[in-house]
């Protein structure tokens, strides 16, 4: 008896601590504003990080953030490329609400210099979270447009969407910045150059000819003219790669050019030391840094002492850099002080890019299990990404968690818990992740997730939650190349319309859950429940589309084409050319 007395007076002494507890930590939550630090690597695959499963590539400082936090394994991206995903992280809705899309192929912003870009009416979380108090900065890549009708307005610039501190680049990392074999826009635009340099050029001599053999009556003036012409597209050939290295690979220090072109072997020091510079000044807080990593997106640039050192030929050596790149902010929370008060937020903007390879070298991420890869709108591999979140004391070390959530998800978590308020005036299609992250709640508030390329559907996914299921419906996939090859190879990105993507009636059905690698069709013959599930969720496709209003398409041509006017220059235009500071002020 006496030991059966100890055991129930032991079991409620624990049953007090424990039950205690709760109460304090939502309490603390609830009046403590945390700091906020988002990490986001670019282009980043699911499976090329340790936590995630890959047993070859070191990553220990994110390994880390997952031991010490909560790791979510169905975390998907609301676009499977840059620009309209990073639109919906900041915004918290699909980016076809906000026009962040495209509707003939242009499915990112092409240019620095371009027109389009993050509309001034959308609301980020980080105008929400100045408007509250905090310090708010931007490190890294933006690729959400610059200006609108000249080279200074900055209408579309992260200080104009609530970031009191900018300092990275406004455009993107891309191969055609080191002059790469694998290039975004440089190798089409001169073969189109050098084309019409030879139409105009067999004009001018046919004119030539015909001038001088009396045979075609036309004046010397349009053999001039079609000559100079041919001349300038010639020399357009050989100087475009140049134009664009000083017009996209640029730094910028809130308004102010600091290099044009960037010293890439100076990037990434520099990076790391305005983390630095950013926390120290704003220790005292609360404050809201988004750590937006240049890496892994090619060029792939890396510094000396990481070259050679991974399994993985050159992207492994990039992801590993990066890896350390995340220890090095760790530390400086750590000697700040500021570890405890930090929540930190790990993830990549889309899938890793299967395309980018040559010859037999991959220079793009791995996607583990899921099929599929970064520009393809439906399959898991270019949409479900890492999703890690520490915030100690609060949070539960190392817990996982299975349900669907969402980049955009994290709009009205960092709202809320800074004091915000979700806007209503719109529609938010993230939902609140903390009472998932803390074990408040078993299941995800989203019951549906739509998938989009451009601003076409091309699938969706249901969760049905009484059941623990969550299906897959693709109404829209690609078509690979070459056949049974399983990424749109000899193309930078797989297209989203077209004669080279398949429409299916009725759509592919798959059961997640099951089948996380999409590898298993069902069948109305295999699947008992196949019509109702098909019925379920274009229901919710119907109800969902009645929410979209029309919006100007921010990455259409007219948006999208390059503009002198608006091109950013730190000298009289062409010559942009400075070096204005060696490291963070």
């Amino acid at each position: 008896m006496l030991h059966l007395h100890h055991s129930w007076s032991w079991l409620a002494g624990m049953l007090s601590v424990l039950l205690g507890l709760v109460p304090s930590a939502s309490s603390n939550i609830s009046t403590s504003r945390p700091n906020i630090l988002l990490l986001m690597a670019d282009d980043l695959g699911i499976g090329d990080i340790g936590c995630y499963g890959n047993t070859t590539m070191r990553t220990p400082n994110i390994d880390r953030l997952a031991e010490d936090g909560v790791k979510l394994t169905q975390h998907i991206s609301a676009a499977s490329l840059c620009t309209p995903s990073r639109a919906a992280f900041l915004t918290g809705r699909y980016p076809v609400r906000s026009g962040m899309v495209s509707s003939i192929g242009y499915r990112v912003l092409q240019w620095t210099g371009a027109s389009g870009g993050l509309p001034t009416n959308e609301t980020t979380f980080a105008k929400i979270l100045k408007e509250k108090g905090y310090a708010t900065g931007l490190i890294g890549k933006w690729h959400l447009g610059l200006n609108c009708e000249s080279a200074s307005d900055h209408c579309h610039h992260p200080l104009h969407h609530g970031f009191d501190h900018f300092y990275g680049m406004p455009f993107s990392l891309m191969g055609d910045c080191a002059h790469w074999e694998l290039s975004e826009k440089r190798v089409n635009l001169e073969q189109k150059l050098n084309f019409l340099f030879q139409v105009l050029a067999s004009v001018a001599l046919t004119l030539v000819a015909g001038k001088l053999t009396h045979l075609i009556p036309v004046s010397w003036t349009p053999v001039i003219w079609s000559a100079l012409w041919a001349v300038l597209l010639l020399a357009g050939s050989y100087f475009v790669g140049a134009l664009i290295v000083h017009a996209d690979c640029l730094l910028m220090r809130n308004h102010t050019i600091t290099e044009q072109p960037m010293r890439f072997q100076k990037t990434t020091p520099l990076i790391l030391q305005e983390v630095a510079s950013f926390l120290k000044r704003n220790k005292h807080g609360p404050f809201l840094l988004f750590v937006s990593f240049l890496h892994v997106h090619i060029p792939l640039i890396t510094m000396k002492n990481f070259l050679g050192k991974s399994l993985h030929g050159l992207y492994g050596d990039n992801v590993e850099e990066m890896d350390w790149m995340v220890g090095q902010i760790l530390d400086t929370l750590d000697m700040e002080g500021l570890t405890n008060s930090t929540l930190i937020y790990f993830t990549s903007d889309h899938g890793g890019s299967l395309e980018n390879q040559l010859g037999h070298t991959q220079y793009g991420g791995w996607n583990g299990i899921y099929k599929g890869g970064k520009g393809m709108g439906g399959w898991e591999g270019g949409i479900r990404v890492p999703g890690i979140f520490r915030w100690p004391g609060v949070l539960p070390a190392g817990q996982v968690i299975g349900e669907p959530t969402s980049l955009m998800d994290v709009f009205p978590t960092v709202v809320q818990l800074a004091g915000g308020e979700v806007p209503q005036d719109r529609v938010i299609d993230g939902q609140d992740l903390l009472p998932l992250l803390l074990g408040t709640a078993q299941h995800s508030d989203h019951e549906f997730l739509m998938h989009y390329c451009e601003g076409f559907l091309h699938a969706a996914r249901w969760h049905q939650r009484d059941k623990g299921t969550t299906w897959k419906v693709h109404f829209v996939t690609p078509v690979f190349q070459p056949e049974g090859a399983g990424a749109c190879y000899g193309r930078k990105v797989c297209p989203c319309f077209g004669e080279k993507v398949l429409h299916h009636d009725p759509p592919l059905l798959f059961d997640l859950s099951r089948d996380p690698s999409e590898t298993h069709v069902l069948t109305p013959a295999s699947e008992p429940v196949f019509s109702q599930v098909m019925e379920r969720v274009q229901r919710a496709v119907r109800e969902h589309q009645r929410t979209l209003s029309p919006v100007p398409l921010q990455l259409d041509r007219l948006g999208n084409i390059w503009r002198p006017w608006l091109q950013p220059c730190c000298g009289p235009f062409p010559l942009c050319w400075c070096l204005r500071e060696d490291g963070p002020q």
